[in-house]
Parts: C-alpha cells; structure tokens; sequence
C-alpha cells in the first residue's frame, strides 16, 4: 500500500477528524473510502458514456432542421 502527503487546511481537517471520530474511523479511512466511491462514479460515467456514444453512432435518426423551443413543445 502507498502512503500520500496531502495538504489540507487546519480547518478542514479538523473537521474531517471530527467525522471520523463521529463514524468510529480514520480519516485516513474517510480519505480512502471518498476516492474509492469517486474512481467508481467516474468509471460508471465514463462506461455509461461511452455506450450512450456507441448507440447514437450506430442511429438512423437525424432531423431535418434545428430544433426551437416552440418547435419542441408543439402538440400534433
């Protein structure tokens, strides 16, 4: 396991240490349960992208003419 220096400000920190105090845990806990949840999130957005992207290349669908508000709450 790596170790890692962060720079934080007294405030923060004390805050964060107050959380951890709090949850019964570290804020060496806290700081890796946050990134462990945020590397995951972004993996899901990129992923979910990514195939938002591969259906709309394979897409048949174009429109004809630029789309306006009015255009686009029309009732036929």
């Amino acid at each position: 396991m790596a170790n890692l220096t962060l720079a934080l400000e007294d405030a923060l920190l004390q805050r964060a240490r107050e959380a951890a105090l709090r949850e019964n845990t570290s804020v060496n806990a806290l700081v890796r349960d946050f990134l462990t949840r945020y590397v995951a999130a972004r993996s899901r957005r990129l992923e979910a992208l990514s195939r938002f992207e591969a259906v709309a290349a394979t897409s048949q669908s174009r429109s004809e003419a630029p789309w306006s508000r009015d255009s686009l709450h029309e009732r036929s």
